[in-house]
């Protein structure tokens, strides 16, 4: 099957050819037509499957063919989409907005609004006051523009939900909820996620009518691009000393490497500045200008290495991220299969690596159980732990159990602390911040209390460029000209320096300003 059989109008072809697109994925051409027949869809696809376009290509059919209605036409001189987008996060909001400029490229008067949290409302509202064909946005912030009475929903003609299951997961049930009811009752509504299982499926009942269900992936099968291994590492600094190997590594194009908290990786990003490397992390402490640079310097190969956490990552589309580290293992292990997915992307192929303690290897094991694949265990030569691998842990569960533990005495024996004098009194460089709430997780790795949190969470370098060059109030007060962000380079907007030796010097600067203060959920 080709795109010229999906009976898309001229323009969108021409778009689809632009972009070098010639054979729709799976997805694509089992979603699309029904969407362009009008039928509420219930779509279940794994990342990197081709899934934004799917949605963005029918809507943008939708709205062309309402151009040429006369009956439909007078509605595009009142406020409000015709069609409307929910994303949990701004960086996958983001992405489904350039898709839809991509696609639409060649569609007249295209006009597309992004409503995300972290950005002035000024614009916002700007956008929300005049006709528009196409709105994306946060659960959260749309909330914000309806209870002002900005945001008009009357005339929406197709509502999406991309995520769904990540949005419940957040807390936006009764925001759906909300937004949905605000919407006509004869709208199309085309619901993707990653499980359609219990409350999903449940907000699947009460806003889809008679829909089509299409499957294209679940989580149990085999990333074929991306290659998983498992290292055991014998203690906290064990752990950092194979991430820096793996991170010198000539294979390693770009990586994103996955923390369990902000604090995490504000304070990891900024071990990995002061060896050389150009690195920066992105959290949902930061900014929505940060945000934006550090993606956009991802992009552009300024960076190699993205130090995230879960929330911050969903949405991140670059083909030439060629390593995921967990450094940090995920809360849930549906979060794995999302965190993975960041690489291996546009038929590339990527590698997995997942860096863990003896006290996680209950995770492993739910992860493993949750994938029904078992992630091969590898060593590096130099670095091999001296405990033993906790294997009965780790295996997946056997058939007919249900992964339940069949009774005995635990496997390390009464809850003693594990032993071992493997990698004790050698450093491997680094300390990390105490165990405290903040962000996605309420705890972090070993304390190391001599390293100030404050200077830590500080980013530097050229992400962190001041706000006045980009209206972003969170960051007024940053001294212009000065470096922001993580890595040895020079300020937002000109070259980086080249590392000095074979790590690289120090990073230049002081430490910026301070991030704003943490907002109570992701939007």
């Amino acid at each position: 099957m080709s795109f010229d059989t999906l009976g898309l109008p001229e323009a969108l072809a021409r778009a689809v050819a632009d972009a070098g697109y010639t054979t729709p994925t799976e997805v694509q051409s089992r979603a699309i037509p029904p969407a362009l027949a009008g039928a509420d869809l219930m779509v279940s696809s794994s990342t990197g499957s081709g899934k934004t376009a799917s949605f963005v290509l029918p809507a943008l059919t939708r709205i062309l063919a309402a151009r040429g209605d006369a009956t439909r036409r007078e509605k595009g001189v009142v406020s409000g989409p015709r069609i409307l987008v929910l994303a949990p996060t701004r960086e996958l909001a983001m992405q489904v907005a350039k898709a839809t400029n991509d696609y639409g490229r060649h569609v007249q008067g295209l006009r597309v609004a992004t409503i995300v949290g972290g950005v002035p409302y000024g614009a916002q509202l700007k956008a929300l006051r005049g006709p528009l064909d196409v709105l994306i946005a946060t659960p959260g912030r749309l909330m914000d523009h309806m209870a002002s009475g900005r945001a008009v929903l009357a005339n929406v003609e197709m509502l999406v939900l991309d995520e769904a299951d990540r949005m419940l997961d957040m807390g936006f049930i009764d925001d759906i909820h909300h937004i949905a009811s605000a919407t006509p009752a004869a709208r199309q509504t085309v619901m993707y996620s990653a499980t359609f299982a219990g409350h999903v499926g449940r907000l699947a009942e009460e806003l889809l009518r008679q829909p089509q269900r299409i499957e294209i992936a679940s989580h149990t099968d085999v990333h074929a691009d991306i290659e998983q291994r498992l290292h055991w590492a014998d203690n906290f600094a064990h752990k950092n000393a194979l991430l820096d190997h793996i991170l010198t590594e000539r294979s390693v194009e770009q990586a994103v490497v996955f923390t369990s908290t902000q604090r995490d990786a504000d304070w990891l990003a900024d071990r990995l500045a002061e060896m050389g490397h150009h690195v920066a992390s992105l959290h949902g402490g930061h900014p929505q200008g940060r945000r934006s640079r550090v993606l956009q310097g991802l992009r552009s190969r300024d960076l190699k290495i993205l130090v995230a956490t879960d929330v911050a990552a969903r949405g991140i589309d670059v083909p030439t991220i060629s390593h995921v580290i967990n450094f940090g293992l995920p809360m849930k292990a549906e979060d794995y299969v999302h965190r993975i997915g960041r690489t291996g992307r546009a038929g590339r192929s990527g590698l997995a690596v997942t860096l863990a303690e003896r006290g996680d290897a209950g995770m492993i094991h739910r992860i493993q159980r949750f994938t029904t694949q078992r992630i091969p265990s590898a060593t590096i030569e130099g670095l091999e732990p001296k405990m033993p691998e906790p294997m009965r842990e780790a295996r997946p569960p056997r058939a007919g159990f249900g992964g339940r533990p069949q009774g005995g005495k635990p496997f390390h024996g009464g809850g003693k602390p594990f032993g071992g004098k493997s990698f004790a009194g050698k450093s491997f460089g680094g300390g990390a911040p105490a165990r405290e709430r903040d962000g996605e997780r309420s705890f972090g790795p070993r304390a190391h209390h001599d390293e100030g949190f404050a200077a830590a969470r500080a980013p530097r370098g050229p992400f962190d460029a001041p706000a006045r060059s980009f209206g972003d109030r969170a960051e007024r007060g940053a001294a212009p000209g000065k470096p922001f962000g993580h890595g040895a380079g020079k300020p937002f907007g000109k070259p980086f320096a080249k590392p000095e030796g074979k790590f690289g010097g120090k990073p230049a600067g002081k430490f910026g300003p301070k991030p704003g203060p943490r907002r109570p959920r992701e939007a």
